[in-house]
């Protein structure tokens, strides 16, 4: 009889069909030793298996999001403590019912900061639009790290229009799971930072930093080194809030003492409008709508 000689045919073994063969048969044994490598946990979770963990870590949200065709993001980063409108007013409410000044002055303050979810649901909400105009090789997606505040604006902007967006989540002590407003296919969860802030990378076209804090900042300051430096190609940054950003960092004071050039300060823009945001990018790339 002849051999089936398919091209498509797969030569090697399915990995996960023979685990599963194992696991069915009774012959997955409690010895460490008799377990697949890659079935055991307490294998890969060893300091010498680290670099693989790295390796695994870069390369599952790459294939899953080429593909599913994602090529190119806008990174929206921001503080996950800002709440949406509604909900600031629900709880300026509750703190008024109290008559406790401390809580009244504390929802007072998320009521103002509110406004940023606004102007990034926004923000997120004008890209996605724009994207879903274009053929498929052209689209931008947002993509934020996941979690709630400026993050769950940015995503859900996108989400109200029906368009995929991507949450890189970080695992952290205190539980953080992803946000709803993320497509759930597009939902990725690091363990490293360092590799997380590389995905942002890959992919961003653009960045834009609402008001946040030392997240927001390692995250903004190490797009603008990888810029300054020429390990990764210029891209619009943009920082959403002028008064904060401005009364936060004296850029001004580091050219004055040296430690940056004069045009380093072209790295970056300010603005406080979400269609001036969306505006800044479209012209580095002269996108028509």
């Amino acid at each position: 009889m002849q051999a089936n000689t398919q091209l498509n045919e797969r030569r090697l073994a399915d990995a996960w069909a023979e685990l599963h063969s194992h696991a069915n048969n009774g012959n997955l044994l409690h010895s460490d030793s008799n377990r697949l490598a890659f079935a055991d946990p307490e294998f890969l979770f060893r300091r010498e298996t680290r670099g693989i963990r790295f390796q695994l870590e870069m390369l599952k949200p790459d294939l899953e999001q080429a593909a599913q065709g994602i090529e190119h993001t806008v990174v929206v980063y921001g503080s996950a403590r800002f709440i949406s409108p509604k909900e600031a007013e629900r709880q300026l409410a509750q703190a008024e019912e109290s008559g406790d000044a401390a809580r009244i002055a504390l929802a007072q303050r998320a009521v103002r900061n509110a406004q940023r979810y606004d102007q990034a649901r926004q923000f997120a909400r004008l890209v996605a639009e724009h994207s879903k105009r274009q053929e498929p090789s052209d689209r931008i997606y947002i993509c934020t790290g996941g979690g709630p505040g400026i993050m769950e604006a940015a995503n859900r902007g996108a989400h109200d229009v029906g368009a995929p967006t991507i949450g890189l989540n970080i695992v952290l002590p205190h539980e953080q799971s992803g946000n709803r407003f993320i497509s759930p296919t597009l939902s990725f969860k690091f363990h490293y930072f360092a590799l997380r802030k590389m995905h942002f990378m890959m992919r961003a076209k653009a960045l834009v930093a609402f008001p946040g804090g030392f997240g927001t900042l390692d995250e903004l300051f190490e797009v603008l080194t990888l810029v300054q430096t020429g390990k990764a190609k210029p891209v619009p940054i943009v920082l959403f809030g002028t008064d904060f950003w401005k009364r936060l960092i004296n850029f001004d004071l580091l050219v004055e003492e040296g430690t940056i050039s004069a045009k380093d300060l072209g790295l970056f823009h300010y603005t406080d409008d979400p269609y001036e945001a969306w505006s800044i990018i479209k012209r580095f790339y002269e996108i028509q709508d």
